[in-house]
């Protein structure tokens, strides 16, 4: 086995939606994805024997013999990934490792984020995002808890502000080369009707006057979060070779982290992404100049200037200028975030962070219809977790 042994082969994406007027259970949502990634790629259920999840909501412990259990399967090899945006790169590297091992030949890889049916009794109501939560601020022990939440340092948009604000003192980029990556990914957008913005463009005098949320962070700078799901087949080369679709090679990736909140992290503008990403291009043997897209996590717009740095595509502190001299979209010099990313699209939760896998896979595959990049062989993704601390970068190869 090899760093080219297993492959994606088919794929399944819901268009994430403001309002979900489908409650399902995850067990249900996962059955729902099974099926349909199972029917993509023509593969049968009973060829399945790996399960890469992130919990179950009716299932907090034991989660993947429970799903095992209600989806009819026998598991070889079963996870539990929590590394925050960066889960879904995470699941689609650990599937492809147990199939270059040998413990298994057919993983399926689930990211749902849809709304639960209401128990008995319980008000309904819109999507609401526990602040505490998300840095487990709520916990009896919690140093999130006692320390930072009190004094306003709560969940993501002031952290990656931070961020902002300290590369601006650091390097000088200015406000609209942040907006002008907010701009390219809603015009990809248009491309993509699955985009929650599709058919919704803006410009840079747009996302200038938007509201400050967290200064320098304008509303158009942040993701909007919503609802949807994917999943993905991650199968042997030799498996995938029989499928309908060009297999797409998980031939590099790389995973590191070095902090939970921004206060600890050892560099706020000098990311992880940096040594998951050398670790990757290193794996998979090939070169920054040879990738024909990227598909970069955009929870903010600044992520995505220090990911183009630190993923090494060009030198620290010129991710600015990168960005001004190249066009981000779909039909530009340098295709970026194709689908829209996040900002364009929508952050469905977990399936937020999939889409930029689900999209590069679709590239490779020659399936992105209208924004398909031509000749597209080898594309680059990444997952960024928490505050800009848990970083996964792949390598995705057309066979």
């Amino acid at each position: 086995m090899g760093k080219r042994a297993a492959a994606i082969a088919g794929l399944t994406e819901w268009a994430p939606k403001r309002v979900w007027d489908e409650p399902m259970f995850t067990m249900e949502a996962c059955a729902r994805l099974a099926a349909e990634v199972l029917a993509d790629a023509e593969v049968d259920k009973g060829e399945v024997d790996g399960l890469v999840i992130n919990g179950l909501r009716e299932s907090p412990l034991f989660a993947p013999s429970a799903l095992a259990e209600f989806l009819g399967v026998r598991s070889n090899f079963n996870e539990v990934v929590d590394l925050g945006g960066a889960t879904p790169a995470g699941m689609v590297w650990r599937a492809a490792a147990a199939i270059e091992v040998g413990i298994c030949e057919t993983v399926l890889v689930f990211t749902p984020s849809v709304p639960a049916p209401p128990q008995p009794g319980a008000n309904g109501g819109p999507m609401k995002m526990q602040m505490g939560a998300y840095l487990g601020g709520e916990v009896w022990g919690s140093p999130q808890g006692q320390f930072e939440i009190p004094a306003g340092l709560v969940a993501a948009t002031p952290s990656f502000a931070m961020a902002a604000q300290r590369y601006m003192a650091a390097y000088g980029v200015s406000e609209e080369t942040l907006a002008k990556v907010a701009v390219d990914s809603r015009y990809n957008a248009q491309a993509n009707p699955m985009a929650v913005f599709y058919g919704k463009p803006i410009t840079i005098d747009d996302v200038m006057s938007s509201r400050y949320v967290a200064d320098p962070l304008k509303l158009l700078e942040i993701v909007m979060p919503c609802y949807g799901g994917s999943a993905v087949l991650v199968t042997s080369a030799e498996r995938a070779a029989r499928g309908p679709h060009r297999p797409v090679y998980v031939s590099g990736y790389g995973e590191h982290l070095t902090h939970k909140s921004i206060t600890y992290a050892p560099d706020i503008v000098d990311t992880p992404i940096r040594l998951a990403a050398d670790r990757a291009f290193a794996m998979a043997g090939v070169s920054r100049d040879a990738v024909d897209m990227a598909s970069m996590y955009d929870c903010y717009t600044i992520t995505v200037l220090l990911t183009i740095e630190d993923a090494g595509f060009c030198p620290k502190g010129e991710g600015g200028r990168f960005i001004d001299e190249h066009s981000l979209r779909y039909d530009g010099d340098w295709p970026l975030n194709t689908h829209g990313g996040q900002l364009g699209m929508g952050q469905a939760g977990l399936g937020g962070g999939m889409s930029h896998i689900t999209e590069a896979v679709r590239q490779v595959q020659g399936r992105a219809g209208e924004r398909q990049v031509p000749d597209c062989n080898i594309a680059y993704a990444n997952g960024t977790g928490g505050m800009l601390a848990e970083q996964v970068a792949l390598i995705l190869e057309g066979a």
